[in-house]
């Protein structure tokens, strides 16, 4: 009887329609700095089962549309981009959202995740929005899809105080000192 495949072997094997991939958000950062804010390491690490993460998928086989504008403003980034992101503000089991009609762009989407599993870095989660671009890279709510923590983009704000309370005290100290940073 052979072992269950890991979460680490099922992640290398996921492949995505049109080059679509999942943002780092840990490069994103280093390249954007504080316009592209990710949550730290210290609260990645007590991310666990049934909590909310918002991941991000492009393709760069896609460019800005000859109708758009060469440069636009991101909310999600503060700042000019271009090319636009979709965004889900909240996952869908959370808050009813209307159908919407939006047309297959190519352009990247940010959506929220149910975790389901997680062995170290790697996770498994359900995707928890209807999303734009389905027709484009494959993926529908419902639908189980495999990240790792550097694709955490955020986590969702209702799980805050769950977080801080199973944390251990040597990592609220560098909460505490990740926040403090973040006031400067």
């Amino acid at each position: 009887m052979s072992s269950p495949e890991s979460i680490e072997t099922r992640f290398q094997r996921q492949v995505f329609p049109n080059d679509y991939q999942f943002v780092d958000g840990v490069a994103m950062h280093a390249e954007n700095g504080e316009r592209f804010k990710i949550p730290p390491d210290v609260i990645k690490k007590y991310i666990t089962i049934d909590q909310f993460v918002e991941l991000r998928l492009d393709s760069p086989r896609f460019s800005v549309h000859e109708d758009s504008p060469e440069k636009c403003y991101c909310e999600s980034c503060e700042g000019e981009a271009s090319k636009p992101i979709l965004r889900h503000e909240n996952p869908g089991s959370l808050v009813s959202i209307p159908t919407q009609n939006v047309p297959s762009r190519g352009w990247g989407e940010d959506f929220w995740v149910r975790i389901t599993e997680r062995d170290g870095d790697y996770c498994v989660g359900l995707v928890d929005n209807p999303l734009y671009e389905a027709r484009l890279h494959g993926i529908k709510q419902g639908d189980e899809i495999l990240f790792t923590v550097d694709h955490m983009l955020a986590i969702h704000d209702i799980h805050r105080q769950e977080l801080v309370l199973s944390m251990e005290s040597d990592d609220l100290k560098k909460l505490a000192e990740w926040l403090g940073s973040q006031q400067q």
